[in-house]
């Protein structure tokens, strides 16, 4: 089952990062602001936006196939770790600077995850080892 939250979680914040970046790049082509029928069809004819939703919708499908499985708490936590992905990539792709308290952030995302994961895993091992009331063993989580 690790398997599955460590690989759920990456594709989540693969298609997060996707669907940021995408609008980034849209956004950029969108200019300049005119908001009318010409400047909706530049957007509509932009392959990024396409991209974008194609992020989004991925992003959609895996977050709910992990919150079947996965405790909300941490399952919060870590879909936020897009943050960390998209400030890299924009330092990359659009040469946005990676200060210091962006750096901050982003450990700071990171270890807010690994805290929250090991709290969880302490709580059902604390769980596992208190003996049930009927005399039957818990039963792990659909």
């Amino acid at each position: 089952m690790k398997r599955f939250y460590i690989i759920g979680f990456l594709t989540l914040m693969a298609f997060d990062t996707l669907a940021q970046i995408s609008f980034k790049y849209t956004a950029m082509d969108a200019e300049p602001l005119t908001f009318d029928a010409a400047w909706f069809l530049r957007i509509l004819g932009n392959p990024w936006v396409y991209g974008a939703l194609c992020g989004y919708l991925g992003a959609f499908v895996i977050w709910m196939s992990l919150l079947r499985h996965a405790p909300v708490g941490p399952s919060f936590a870590a879909s936020h770790l897009e943050l960390v992905s998209v400030a890299f990539f924009s330092v990359w792709l659009f040469n946005e600077p990676l200060t210091v308290p962006k750096i901050a952030g982003g450990l700071l995302i990171l270890l807010g995850v690994l805290c929250l994961a090991k709290g969880e895993e302490k709580e059902k091992v604390a769980d596992a080892s208190v003996p049930s009331c009927s005399g039957a063993s818990p039963q792990p989580p659909l």
